[in-house]
């Protein structure tokens, strides 16, 4: 039973997601992402009821939403890339890999809503990812970096990759920590069932660079993963 319910979630979800992929595609050809985010807010958030996903939020007024932030978090799902948005108060763009950029069609798209490419394999670029993604925090947009770098396997927070931090620091940015909850038990990443529930984003206090600056990248990540991790495990 629950694989044909899971079927069907599929195949509807997939079917309001051409609409809404092509909403989208015209909005950035004929905008810009900070023009279209409250709708893609919207949109993201009928993607995942159609779907049997419920988002409560938490944390709104611990931070400022007209200030910009280095945006951290968990990495449960791939419905974290509706998860987020429709969590997400602000409009941010994301860090992502070079690759997506060569798509047809997905690669102009992800650059004009204004994300930055990465390339781990070339010390040149990613040091060019890093003056970028500066620039674009120092000029008053958010970045959403998922640390974990992949989804989790587990359910459980794994290690993170420590260039975000290195980019916390060279950018001076505040750092907004935020977890998600319940989307692994919706679909793992090992499998293709889906089980309808409430998932939880919750966000912290923003760390503020100035709290952080003398530390070392080490410190730095693990001050962030902790915090990651309490806010997920105080809505588990």
């Amino acid at each position: 039973m629950n694989t044909i319910r899971s079927a069907l979630l599929w195949f509807v979800g997939a079917i309001y997601f051409f609409f809404f992929f092509l909403i989208i595609a015209v909005g950035l050809i004929i905008g810009d992402s900070r023009t279209i985010y409250p709708a893609v807010r919207i949109l993201a958030r009928i993607q995942l009821l159609i779907v049997g996903l419920r988002v409560q939020v938490y944390g709104h007024d611990r931070f400022d939403r007209r200030r910009s932030y280095l945006i951290m978090g968990n990495h449960e799902s791939l419905f974290d890339a509706f998860a987020i948005p429709t969590a997400l108060p602000m409009h941010a763009v994301g860090i992502e890999a070079d690759y997506h950029f060569s798509i047809p069609l997905w690669g102009y798209l992800t650059r004009k809503w204004g994300n930055i490419p990465i390339t781990r394999e070339n010390r040149a670029r990613a040091i060019k990812t890093l003056n970028d993604a500066t620039r674009v925090l120092q000029d008053g947009t958010s970045i959403v970096v998922l640390p974990e770098g992949h989804r989790t396997l587990t359910g459980k927070v794994g290690p993170f990759k420590k260039g975000p931090f290195h980019l916390a620091l060279a950018a001076k940015a505040d750092i907004l920590p935020f977890a998600v909850s319940g989307l692994y038990e919706y679909r793992s990443k090992q499998g293709w069932d889906l089980s309808p529930r409430t998932a939880h984003v919750a966000f912290g206090a923003p760390i503020p660079y100035e709290s952080y600056k003398d530390g070392t990248v080490d410190d730095i990540l693990l001050r962030v993963r902790r915090e990651i991790i309490k806010l997920k495990d105080d809505r588990g």
